[in-house]
């Protein structure tokens, strides 16, 4: 009996699918999963296809060809080093793990250095996509050493989304490269949704009905704003609740779960002083929303405009759906600004190499995040490789030039009207910021120093030379 091209364990539904993804491109897999009725019922369901499956890790291991390539598809964390320790003895050297769930990244290098020590090869790999994009092709993400990504490159190019016949995997660098940008791309996705969701919010202050947001969103996907989450906004907002006939978007509770990427992408930044004010604002809107009772207890007491209604004054109503549209747009590029500059800047401190263009390449098709400026993304890294912000590309800071001025009014509109647009209004103040040649921070640095002696750079004087008054006023009269 021949033995088969690739091992899956991890029989969940992204596992089950990348399973039939590899298949359909002519790779035969063994496949396990710790409970043996969900490998059962998923061959029973596939039996004609080159689905090898174990009862136990000892068969699935024999039934891989050398040198065995292993997908591990289960939650992130103490349950991967599990599966990893019970694997490693029954491997031969040279055999490769990949991690393809959401692991932290310093797991990934602590995990790959472990299996080195045991001869065995280590690749983390973020895998983007959801269920359909495991099925269909998905964005893939992988790191580690050069050679464990030849060894399943042929299988990952197969099985992976392509634009204009190009294959959205890529090999991303060292280490834990792989599921480190994949943690920025979920805390880019963070920021996405949020965005979209205070857009929605506006347009329906302003009185729009579910039909006509539905109209309205498949319009911008065909323009500027064309990418999936935008896409299933529009069909979200059309879809019936088969238990009452409503829109089901009007029966949703507002109260946001999270499986902790976005959470540690914002905790990246901080611990690398690299500023995210929309994406940190997506992750802090979603635990305000699971803080619903106190949300309603608090509606109930505090006061302010009605956030249900928006008065927009002189302005019309076409001209406010234009005007939120392009505060979206600036706002999207602001976001993913921010997340590519923590991958450029974490990859630098790390050595890694990164090439920015190739990930927003990989972007484009699988990934949840994809959309159709991606394209230009890559472009200007293509163009600037050093490009410090994407804000500063000439393409970019023409959009926002342009873009500028709708953001403003609708964040002021927001404000005075109670609207919460968390992340919006965060992406203008980051702009704001970033674009601003003297800060308020010389008063923060006085304040410092008078407390705590901390010292102060002058602008009269050489960079790095710290000063420090002796004399602050006395606060004892």
């Amino acid at each position: 009996m021949s033995k088969c091209d690739f091992g899956l364990i991890g029989l969940a539904v992204m596992g089950q699918n990348l399973v039939l993804n590899a298949e359909s491109k002519g790779f035969s897999v063994a496949v396990y999963n710790r409970t043996e009725k969900v490998t059962s019922d998923f061959l029973r369901k596939h039996k004609e296809k080159s689905i090898v499956g174990a009862k136990n890790l000892e068969d699935f291991v024999l039934a891989l060809e050398h040198p065995r390539i292993i997908q591990v598809m289960v939650k992130a964390g103490s349950v991967v080093d599990a599966v990893i320790e019970q694997l490693i003895p029954l491997l031969d050297e040279g055999d490769l793990i990949i991690d393809g769930g959401n692991s932290l990244y310093t797991d990934t290098v602590r995990r790959e250095n472990y299996c080195k020590s045991k001869n065995i090869r280590y690749l983390g790999a973020g895998v983007s996509g959801g269920e359909e994009g495991a099925l269909k092709g998905p964005s893939i993400m992988p790191s580690g050493e050069q050679s464990s990504w030849e060894l399943v490159q042929p299988i990952f190019e197969a099985m992976s989304a392509k634009v204009d016949g190009e294959p959205c995997v890529t090999y991303i660098g060292k280490g834990g490269s792989g599921h480190f940008v994949k943690m920025v791309h979920n805390g880019i996705e963070y920021g996405d949704m949020q965005l979209i969701c205070e857009t929605y919010n506006l347009l329906k202050a302003a009185g729009l009905k579910n039909a006509e947001l539905s109209k309205i969103f498949n319009e911008w996907n065909s323009g500027e704003l064309e990418s999936y989450l935008i896409q299933i906004t529009s069909k979200i907002f059309s879809h019936k609740d088969v238990l009452s006939s409503n829109d089901l978007i009007d029966i949703i509770l507002d109260k946001a779960g999270q499986k902790g990427t976005g959470r540690w992408t914002a905790l990246s930044a901080i611990e690398n002083s690299i500023p995210l004010p929309t994406i940190a604002s997506s992750v802090e809107s979603r635990i305000l929303s699971s803080m619903r009772d106190d949300r309603k207890c608090a509606s109930k007491i505090l006061s302010g405009p009605d956030a249900w209604t928006i008065n927009l004054g002189n302005t019309d109503l076409k001209t406010f759906i234009t005007m939120v549209k392009d505060s979206l747009f600036a706002s999207k590029i602001i976001s993913y600004a921010q997340g590519l500059s923590l991958i450029s800047i974490v990859g630098k401190q790390q050595n890694w190499n990164l090439n920015l263009a190739g990930i927003a390449k990989i972007w484009r098709g699988g990934c949840i995040i994809r959309a159709r400026f991606l394209s230009d993304i890559s472009d200007a890294f293509r163009k600037n490789p050093e490009l410090s912000n994407l804000m500063i590309d000439s393409v970019f800071a023409s959009i926002l030039k342009n873009c500028q001025s709708n953001l403003r009014a609708v964040v002021s509109l927001g404000v005075l009207n109670g609207i919460p647009i968390p992340a919006l209004s965060a992406s203008l103040s980051y702009y704001d910021s970033f674009r601003s040649e003297r800060l308020p921070a010389n008063l923060l640095q006085a304040q410092r120093d008078f407390f705590g002696a901390h010292g102060y750079e002058r602008l009269d004087a050489e960079e790095g030379k710290l000063f420090h008054t002796e004399n602050w006023p006395s606060l004892v009269e």
